[in-house]
């Protein structure tokens, strides 16, 4: 994997230690268990002068049942991987808790609180109840180890899914929290992530890019709206679709939004996204490196 990263031209690498990721490239486990296995793995990176910017953790932690502990434990075991190997940027999502202390299933609000009635309570026991203290409870534990900044990825299905509730855990358990931009996501919500860049870097809040794309697709959003239940697998009938760097928005777009980045004083590593299913991974991957390598503010 790190070879076929160097033909591309590339000498970093953000690198998937729990959550949601297969975690083919880290066996966070074993790395942490066994010390020769360890030594050598460093020594992989070491001769072909790969950095690791960021380990990935992705997933839902605060998630009722199975899966929040599971994930809870990747977390915390990346944070300690994170330490051992001098990485201090860890990459995560917010998690989504379910509605009440009696649900099995997490669950999102995602319109107005007013009516039905129990929305209210519903968004309290989430964020007051749940997400607050296991937050609290995780930023004290990377702080002891080294970790300078975990960067939330602001996606849908999540509590923290745009700047304005990505702040609000910001501001309720330190400035450890801070996001990991990803324009895809605001796109299909019908935000502009160009506008995003400054509320959030008057904030200092802007730790780590995603270089990922999203289309709008022409005439099945302004038919259906963007919210959008079908496979990822069913390109043709979604209102949207990830895709290739490039193949949603122009080009002009791109440089625009790194330029303002830049600009808002980001000078970090931008790390690529491929989830677009119409094409093949070489091919999306080969796009969205071209697209990225034209429009960076490098």
């Amino acid at each position: 994997m790190l070879d076929k990263v160097k033909s591309y031209g590339i000498d970093a690498v953000e690198m998937t230690s729990g959550g949601w990721g297969g975690c083919k490239h880290v066996d966070t486990t074993r790395l942490l268990e066994d010390g020769d296995y360890f030594e050598s793995y460093v020594a992989e990176l070491e001769k072909r002068n790969m950095k690791i910017v960021a380990l990935n953790c992705s997933g839902n932690p605060l998630a009722p049942g199975t899966m929040g502990k599971e994930h809870s434990r990747t977390a915390y075991q990346t944070v300690e991987l994170a330490s051992k190997l001098g990485v201090k940027k860890i990459v995560m999502m917010s998690g989504l808790p379910a509605g009440s202390p009696n649900d099995q299933t997490p669950n999102w609000i995602s319109s107005t609180i007013s009516w039905p009635d129990y929305m209210p309570d519903t968004l309290k026991y989430q964020w007051q109840d749940v997400a607050i203290p296991w937050w609290k409870k995780f930023v004290a534990f990377a702080k002891d180890h080294g970790i300078n900044q975990i960067a939330l990825e602001e996606f849908p299905s999540q509590l923290v899914y745009n700047p304005e509730t990505l702040l609000y855990l910001r501001s309720e358990v330190g400035k450890i929290i801070g996001i990991n931009l990803d324009p895809s996501h605001l796109i299909i919500m019908g935000a502009n992530p160009i506008d995003a860049i400054r509320p959030l870097a008057q904030a200092g809040a802007i730790f780590h890019v995603h270089g990922k794309d999203a289309r709008i697709e022409s005439g099945m959003a302004t038919t259906n709206g963007l919210v959008e239940t079908k496979s990822v697998t069913d390109s043709w009938h979604r209102a949207w679709n990830y895709v290739a760097v490039g193949c949603g928005q122009s080009i002009t777009w791109w440089k625009e939004f790194f330029s303002v980045l830049r600009m808002s004083g980001y000078n970090d590593y931008v790390s690529l996204e491929m989830e677009d299913l119409t094409m093949s991974v070489d091919a999306g991957i080969e796009t969205s490196i071209a697209a990225l390598n034209q429009s960076l503010s490098k």
